[in-house]
């Protein structure tokens, strides 16, 4: 049995960076131009959006990060121990995922540098891939990434609600339409809902966990409050943007087409605000890059024994590809935006195999996964299979 004082170590320690690595994963540059262009489409009715996304993060998160707490293992090898060979497919799927994800935050260093030196797009990417090879190279893995997320996902909430206070929000309006919404968009709930728990973002928290030794069913209780913290901290960090973004366009702001989100800032608060956006931009797309890579790593250094002595290097080696495929392709907006899609259409794949093996008792043991998390684990699969469709069916209509 874990004292009360335990409990509060393990939560404080590796159970808060848990939290804070998902939370800062999923707020990369991709949630900022999201969050910012979503809203200026939908206005005060983009509160709706985030609420959906909300309880649909949460079915997806409670179930992902407590089957695979009992399990105690990675979700490659959970879905190897369902099916021989599934773990490789969901693998190949989820580090995609989060090489498309990883391309997109990389783009946002470049932006973050360009706003606050005057650097090119490229050579700010190129400067913050080294800071991150750097981040991993220079301390242990674990102990850097619990700090690391901690600071940067405090100072970004706490520097967006500055903003948010000097845009002057409808927050009459925005209560009103987060409960009854004017319009509704499930393409901008897909992404959201892939941009904070799609892909590989549903178990970088999870994999952090295991790696922390925090598994078994004594830990279930550090689990879920590990993994309702994480989305609870994205959710105030969308809803500060989402009030920002709001305030600044009630009061006629026009956003630059490909610069929304920095216009917000720059609308709300002039040069000092455009400084501080530049901050908040850079610090979300290096947190996610370091989430990005450790995540994407994690679902195949279990493959063979080389992949964990060589930890370092593969991570290493990711962040160099996804900085390299930036700087030849470019446009930043349109990756980030793609890749929050992406990981929400794998989304319902992925947590479709972990919902099955929590009711294989080869893999749990003697654990009972509760009735109403599968209930609310098949909603969210069948919710985001189907709004997935439908979008898919929209886009092939539109070319053919």
């Amino acid at each position: 049995m874990i004292s009360k004082p335990s409990r509060f170590r393990i939560f404080g320690g590796a159970g808060l960076g848990a939290a804070f690595l998902m939370a800062n994963s999923s707020i990369g540059p991709g949630f900022l131009a999201q969050t910012t262009i979503f809203t200026q489409q939908l206005m005060t009715s983009f509160g709706f959006v985030i609420l959906v996304s909300v309880l649909i993060d949460i079915g997806a998160q409670l179930n992902t990060w407590r089957i695979l707490a009992v399990s105690e293992m990675r979700a490659q090898d959970v879905s190897n121990a369902l099916l021989p060979g599934l773990g490789y497919f969901v693998s190949l799927l989820v580090v995609l995922g989060g090489f498309a994800f990883n391309i997109g935050n990389i783009a946002g260093c470049g932006q973050g540098v360009n706003i606050l030196t005057g650097l090119s797009f490229q050579q700010g990417a190129i400067i913050s891939g080294v800071v991150a090879l750097l981040l991993f190279w220079i301390r242990e893995i674990g102990k850097m990434l619990d700090g690391f997320t901690k600071t940067l996902g405090t100072m970004k909430i706490l520097l967006t609600l500055f903003i948010a206070f000097a845009a002057r929000p409808p927050l009459g309006k925005a209560v009103e339409n987060t409960i009854l919404p004017e319009s509704i968009s499930m393409i901008a709930i897909v992404t959201i809902v892939g941009g904070t728990v799609g892909g590989y973002l549903t178990f970088s928290g999870a994999h952090r966990l295991i790696d922390a030794g925090i598994k078994g069913k004594d830990q279930l209780r550090q689990v879920d409050r590990s993994a309702i913290s994480g989305i609870t901290i994205s959710t105030i960090m969308r809803f500060i943007l989402f009030l920002a973004a709001a305030g600044v366009l009630s009061q006629g702001a026009v956003l630059t087409k490909g610069n929304e989100a920095s216009t917000v800032f720059h609308f709300a608060a002039g040069e000092i605000g455009l400084r501080i956006f530049g901050v908040v931009l850079w610090s979300a797309a290096i947190s996610s890059v370091v989430g990005a890579s450790y995540t994407s790593v994690s679902f195949f250094k279990t493959f063979h024994p080389l992949f964990v002595k060589y930890e370092r290097v593969c991570i290493s080696l990711f962040i160099i590809a996804t900085t390299c495929v930036f700087v030849a392709i470019g446009k930043p907006t349109e990756l980030q935006l793609f890749a929050g899609a992406v990981n929400g259409l794998i989304l319902p794949i992925a947590l479709s195999v972990i919902l099955i093996a929590a009711t294989k008792k080869r893999i749990m043991k003697d654990y009972r996964h509760p009735i109403w998390m599968q209930i609310a684990g098949w909603l969210v699969v069948g919710v985001m299979s189907w709004m997935g469709y439908t979008i898919i069916e929209e886009t092939v209509r539109k070319f053919f």
